[in-house]
């Protein structure tokens, strides 16, 4: 069986031997936890996985095969146990019974999380801005020490690209595809005038607020899935409301927490409508790759119609005015 076969088809004998050669103890209940690129489960333990802890489920997760090279999900871990280690609320991954965080299952890697309890703030209330500003100003602190070599970086490069733009050009309906790539073309080139690269750091990459919890006490992040190298704005352009008359409002808190442990780069707010198009092309473009996962043509029903293209068309378009009015 090839590594997409086994991944696809993960069975519960396979999901509790991977735990228990890991160094855990399951007591063979599992839940899967909806998540459309990796695998992941809620494996229920004899015993609390740490000293103190009263937590007896730790969270698997196997990642998609091809996706991420060894190093790059080791400089993912890397980081996060940097974070956990200057004690900034970020989930980090387990140590195995191996003494790595990463372990490798029918050509699958695997990691482990500590389950954590969290809600997503449906909308941010007082301060909460300026407590984001400040958790993320502690995270990039530590993102700007060093840089992740075998992740991406978040330019025209990166998924979402020139590259992906190309690979779209046989799903995009042909009625479409001209007003598709020219508002498309001018958002890369755009991003290609605009973008600094030597300003980027390692960043979460993925900041809304699925991975933006609040356990009641505080903020933490989870899910570095998409850790690249990239431009701090990109870890708050999606936890904005959208609303255009609170956005000054949101701007100022947000830079008020930030600024008590960082400079924040405010020319960087100028490249937000860049970095909301380039996730438009990214988005078309990761269905586009994974359509040969059985799931996704169910997930996405929509993805090969005139409608859906038609919306895509739009919404570049309203960014690329934007961009270049």
């Amino acid at each position: 069986m090839d590594k997409n076969s086994s991944f696809y088809n993960l069975d519960p004998e396979k999901v509790l031997r991977s735990a228990e050669n890991a160094g855990f103890f399951p007591t063979g209940e599992f839940t899967q936890l909806n998540s459309y690129e990796n695998r992941v489960f809620d494996i229920k333990l004899e015993e609390p996985i740490e000293k103190g802890s009263y937590t007896k489920n730790v969270i698997a997760k196997f990642y998609r095969p091809g996706r991420w090279s060894k190093e790059a999900i080791l400089e993912e871990h890397e980081f996060l146990l940097s974070l956990k280690g200057e004690g900034i609320p970020a989930v980090a991954p387990l140590f195995q019974g191996h003494d790595s965080t990463l372990s490798e299952v029918d050509g699958m890697y695997v990691a482990y999380f500590p389950k954590v309890l969290g809600r997503m703030p449906q909308e941010f209330l007082g301060d909460d801005y300026k407590k984001v500003g400040r958790l993320m100003a502690q995270v990039h602190n530590v993102g700007a020490r060093k840089e992740a070599p075998h992740r991406p970086v978040l330019d025209t490069s990166y998924y979402g690209g020139w590259e992906t733009l190309d690979n779209l050009q046989d799903w995009v309906t042909p009625e479409l595809r001209k007003r598709y790539n020219t508002a498309a073309e001018d958002i890369l080139y755009a991003i290609d005038d605009n973008f600094d690269t030597t300003e980027f750091i390692r960043i979460h990459g993925d900041c809304h607020k699925g991975n933006l919890l609040n356990n009641g006490q505080e903020f933490f992040l989870v899910d570095f899935d998409d850790f690249v190298n990239g431009p701090v704005i990109q870890d708050f352009w999606m936890l904005l409301s959208g609303d255009e008359d609170a956005i000054s409002e949101e701007r100022d808190l947000i830079i008020s927490g930030y600024e008590e442990l960082r400079e924040f780069p405010d020319h960087q707010w100028s490249w937000i409508p860049m970095l909301r198009g380039l996730r438009i092309l990214m988005y078309a473009g990761w269905i586009a790759k994974r359509w040969d996962d059985p799931s996704f043509p169910r997930l996405f029903p929509e993805f090969n119609t005139y409608r859906y293209w038609a919306e895509e068309v739009e919404a570049l378009e309203k960014i690329a005015w934007k961009i270049n009015p």
